[in-house]
């Protein structure tokens, strides 16, 4: 297949790796070539550990209408606070057809992404979110990426969702770990990611101050794991007054991932290999907040606002951490307003979903 990966971080790097390395042709995006210039010099990535080989690239490029010229899906990896500006770039560049798809979507970025491309083109354009991404990894220097693990299974779901059975079949040529999502609302319900992230840092911001290295997951305690647990409960409620049985946090752990050792929520944060050994950040404002806040706690509680469901702990992490920044977050950030939904009935809304 014909395959264009927005974005050469971690995942990006990982991802264009793994499906060049499958036999696919792969382009690289990248709005800064300079840091890429071992990818260049190698014409492709290196991975190890779970993957073990050598991903061959076609084209690496800081062009964006040359990235995706001619390809049949566009996978989007960057920062979801990143979205927005991407959709925008990208909309007088979208043929007939093609298949766009946020890896991941965190909460709502399929709805925000279909919006903008909607406002700029008439063409068809497929605009799907996975609930994750696929990979946890990390790049030891660019080009020399370490495939920590895999998910074995990774929901998908297009906007509308009678679309995602089209985006599935072309998702599966290039893993199976790919499985149908009812909706965009389960794929953005289940942002595991702003359950953990915020909440491990604040818990954690004196010793990354002092600049301390200690593991994100690996070192977790017993009474911060509790914690998550509980402010996932508020997250599971917002999927109980949609209708939708959402899996809490432990239990998405042994879903998304095989053989994790364990009963409790901590006890398998620390057994995870996919979690092995991963440092947390060395600065506060990193994604873990910049990211998390905007595009996974915030829309979380608009949407619970819209649901009359209380979210005390969720809107507690919000505010610490909007002080903590001195940052405004509703600015840019996944609210009702800012998704042309802040007048819109809920019924309304599942229609649109």
């Amino acid at each position: 297949m014909k395959v264009a990966v927005i974005g050469a971080g971690n995942g990006g790097q990982a991802m264009a790796g793994h499906f060049a390395y499958l036999g696919h042709q792969v382009n690289l995006y990248s709005r800064d070539l300079q840091k890429l210039q071992p990818v260049i010099r190698n014409g492709g990535v290196h991975l190890k550990e779970a993957i073990n080989g050598f991903g061959k690239l076609h084209l690496i490029t800081d062009d964006l209408a040359m990235a995706v010229s001619d390809v049949e899906i566009i996978m989007i990896t960057t920062v979801a606070d990143a979205h927005k500006s991407i959709a925008l770039k990208l909309a007088p560049l979208l043929k007939q057809g093609q298949i766009v798809v946020l890896n991941p979507g965190r909460t709502f970025g399929a709805l925000e992404f279909k919006n903008i491309i909607s406002n700029h083109t008439n063409k068809r354009i497929y605009i799907a979110e996975t609930q994750s991404l696929l990979y946890a990894c990390r790049a030891e220097e660019n080009g020399e990426v370490r495939i920590i693990g895999l998910k074995n299974k990774l929901p998908v779901a297009a906007i509308p969702s009678s679309d995602t059975d089209d985006v599935l079949k072309v998702l599966n040529v290039l893993s199976q770990s790919f499985i149908k999502a009812r909706n965009v609302f389960e794929t953005s319900l289940d942002n595991i990611g702003c359950i953990f992230h915020p909440s491990i840092v604040l818990f954690n911001v004196a010793s990354i101050e002092r600049g301390e290295r200690f593991y994100f997951y690996n070192d977790i305690t017993p009474g911060i794991a509790s914690f998550l647990e509980s402010i996932d409960k508020e997250r599971l409620e917002i999927g109980w007054a949609l209708g939708i049985d959402l899996l809490s946090v432990n239990e998405w752990i042994s879903f998304s991932y095989e053989g994790i050792e364990g009963e409790t929520l901590c006890e398998k944060m620390k057994n995870n290999p996919a979690y092995y050994k991963i440092l947390a950040p060395v600065a506060l404002n990193s994604r873990l907040l910049t990211e998390d806040i905007p595009t996974g706690v915030l829309p979380l509680i608009e949407i619970a606002r819209l649901l009359n469901v209380p979210t005390p702990l969720l809107s507690s992490v919000y505010n610490i951490v909007s002080g903590l920044l001195k940052t405004d977050f509703k600015q840019e950030g996944r609210t009702l307003r800012n998704l042309g939904l802040e007048n819109i009935d809920i019924k309304d809304f599942i229609r649109k979903i």
